[in-house]
């Protein structure tokens, strides 16, 4: 895995501060992160230090929409177009940290998005494989992941229920958009002993672990979400 500080593509104030030669939008961003994990994850039971550190070193306002970045480390879901959504930094860590992951991990993410949770993914495994059905956001995935460095995540157009067969299967599964129940193509992309979370429902959502064993699998709803639909077509 390959760890590269993120480059930031906003335009930044033209104002630096004396001492260090950061603009003051950049200490303004640093402590609004900081302030981020302190508040909205530590204070909620996001313990796992790994997890943690990802999310201090990712910078969400790179991934939010420029009309939407003065709400970048708020504690609330923003729109990214396409009737899309970043969501929460809450949600993004407490699923991260209900994966288990390892450094030596692969994960399939079904729902790239902005690109945030590939992001703090790719800060903690060695490979994200993520799959978006909006041209649009995959392009600007690709592109923002490319140029804040993370040279371990591939960005594929396409439909996510069908998932990523040629390099299945995955110790890890994240899904990032609901299905009406846990689709049966991505469990058997997941490998034994695998654990995939994945929200699951309607109108009324539930954050579910999959646990892939030689029998089956577990399911475990541990938190009630709002994610948007997952959907196998643009539009839809």
């Amino acid at each position: 895995m390959k760890r590269i500080a993120a480059v930031s593509v906003v335009v930044l104030a033209a104002a630096v501060c004396g001492t260090c030669g950061r603009t003051a939008a950049q200490v303004d961003r640093d402590a609004a992160r900081r302030q981020m994990i302190e508040g909205q994850l530590k204070a909620r039971g996001i313990g796992d230090a790994a997890v943690l550190e990802a999310m201090g070193r990712v910078p969400r306002d790179v991934f939010v929409p420029a009309e939407w970045r003065h709400l970048a480390y708020a504690d609330q879901p923003l729109p990214i177009g396409q009737g899309q959504t970043i969501s929460q930094p809450y949600i993004v860590a407490y699923m991260t940290e209900a994966l288990r992951i390892s450094p030596d991990h692969r994960v399939l993410e079904i729902g790239t998005g902005s690109g945030y949770q590939a992001a703090v993914l790719a800060e903690l495994v060695r490979e994200v494989y993520s799959i978006e059905i909006v041209p649009e956001l995959a392009d600007r995935a690709r592109r923002l992941l490319a140029e804040s460095g993370y040279d371990n995540v591939q960005v594929r157009t396409g439909n996510g229920y069908l998932g990523w067969p040629e390099e299945a299967p995955f110790p890890r599964i994240i899904v990032t958009a609901a299905p009406p129940e846990i689709p049966q193509s991505l469990v058997d992309q997941l490998e034994v002993g695998g654990i995939m979370v994945v929200p699951v429902g309607d109108t009324f959502q539930e954050l579910m672990v999959v646990t892939k064993t030689p029998d089956g699998v577990t399911e475990q709803s541990v938190l009630p979400v709002r994610f948007v639909p997952m959907v196998d077509r643009p539009g839809r």
